[in-house]
């Protein structure tokens, strides 16, 4: 009994180990050659939500309300073929976990591009965005508590 436990144990942490989170994903690519790679860190996100408003060109938006509370920003782009595919399949495993929604899907010309988001109706917990074109592929994650009436509001001004 006691080995079944400390087995049981031992296989749910290594299936923790090899979990897909955008975290995991920027760390395993970010410093691969011909990998673009940004993060932003919560302390960034905080600093960003105290400046009040944004000028956008014709108008300004305050954008406090929706960054202050996001936990982290990563960003994955290349055009290394021999990457593409492994960031691909990365990807398809952090969305597969049956937590993530689909917004949105456009298809063109080979290119696809798909908007995934956690949350309910008045919260999104983490957004996702994947594009991919022959040769070349972008993964975008934002995580944190993000109110969709704010976001909405922003979209629409």
């Amino acid at each position: 009994m006691k080995k079944a436990l400390v087995f049981f144990t031992f296989l749910i942490m290594t299936v923790n180990a090899f979990a897909q989170d955008s975290k995991y994903i920027y760390n395993k690519y970010s410093d691969e050659k011909g990998v673009s790679a940004v993060y932003i860190s919560p302390a960034m996100f905080k600093m960003i939500g105290r400046i009040p408003e944004i000028d956008t060109g014709n108008s300004s938006q305050d954008i406090s309300g929706v960054v202050r509370n996001l936990k982290g920003f990563y960003l994955i782009s290349t055009e290394n073929p021999e990457l593409v595919e492994s960031i691909k399949a990365d990807v398809k495993k952090f969305i597969g976990n049956g937590k993530f929604e689909l917004m949105m899907e456009a298809k063109d010309d080979g290119m696809a591009t798909r908007f995934y988001t956690i949350g309910n109706d008045e919260v999104i917990n983490s957004f996702v965005m994947s594009a991919y074109d022959e040769g070349e592929c972008t993964f975008i994650c934002m995580d944190g508590v993000i109110d969709r009436a704010e976001l909405e509001r922003l979209l629409t001004e």
